[in-house]
């Protein structure tokens, strides 16, 4: 049984791009920046993979024929490309989308899933990355154990990184559990990428990691221009004004399409009021 969207409109921002675009144009007119994700993951059809693929370019397209209004950034997994059928079949259809992506000057995030495709995902972005410099970044976890040697290696490539807590469920040898050390990092890695990396992104919605943002950099003289703030949509939509408001660079990232449930699945877990929202806006007409 399919479930309504509408118990997902809160964070996804539709199921189809035509109806996606308005509401991205919408946000670039508050002044915030956007990132279009269309939603999908673990992809085990050859068919499907490329038809992913497909999606992914014509989205590319879309935004560029919007000419400008709207920026082209996008954020794809891998998975949805093939990484977990061939990584060399995957890789082709990278290949693909990033020759389109730098033709049209469309920047594309690669999303970082499961610790079963971290190795891949980097192995893969790293074979790419010298020829999109420009048009390729990559999404590191605080919460992962290995990260800190990850931001290390992405400062000394110059990629731009977009840096998370993590949201997947991982075992203990793996990833931090507890918070306070998940926070512990994150500003460590945050610090990291502030002074040595390349346009990092922020990316939380932890009031004290962006206190801590915005203290580290008044305190270390770090340009606002030379970084941003990241948050989801649908969560915190005042506080992403509010940031904006204060002379920082705020994104937005979008999600849509059809294939919505595992997302929509991890917004729940992680804050209980998301949960309280949508059983609240189950029986409203």
């Amino acid at each position: 049984m399919r479930l309504p969207f509408f118990l997902a409109k809160r964070f996804v921002a539709a199921e189809s791009v035509h109806r996606t675009l308005p509401v991205a144009a919408g946000l670039t007119k508050q002044g915030l920046h956007v990132t279009l994700d269309l939603l999908g993951e673990y992809i085990s059809d050859p068919k499907l993979a490329t038809e992913a693929k497909e999606s992914y370019i014509q989205l590319v397209r879309s935004l560029h024929e919007t000419r400008h209004e709207i920026d082209q950034n996008i954020s794809i997994k891998l998975s949805m490309l093939g990484q977990k059928i061939d990584e060399s079949f995957c890789l082709d259809n990278l290949h693909e989308l990033l020759l389109v992506a730098k033709e049209t000057g469309t920047f594309v995030r690669l999303d970082m899933e499961g610790t079963d495709v971290t190795d891949s995902t980097l192995s893969l972005f790293e074979k790419v990355y010298p020829d999109y410099k420009d048009h390729v970044g990559i999404v590191l976890q605080a919460y992962l154990k290995r990260t800190g040697d990850d931001v290390a290696r992405m400062c000394e490539l110059g990629a731009r990184v977009r840096l998370c807590k993590g949201a997947y469920k991982e075992p203990a040898h793996l990833a931090y559990q507890d918070m306070p050390t998940i926070r512990e990092h994150y500003l460590r890695h945050m610090e990291t990428l502030l002074t040595k990396g390349h346009y990092p992104g922020i990316a939380t919605h932890d009031d004290m990691l962006i206190a801590a943002t915005k203290q580290y950099v008044t305190d270390h003289n770090v340009p606002v221009g030379d970084f941003e703030f990241q948050m989801l949509y649908g969560i915190r939509p005042e506080t992403q004004l509010s940031i904006n408001e204060e002379g920082y660079n705020m994104r937005v990232y979008v999600p849509f399409g059809t294939a919505w449930f595992p997302y929509f699945s991890r917004r729940l877990r992680e804050r209980k009021e998301n949960v309280w929202f949508v059983l609240k806006n189950m029986f409203r007409r």
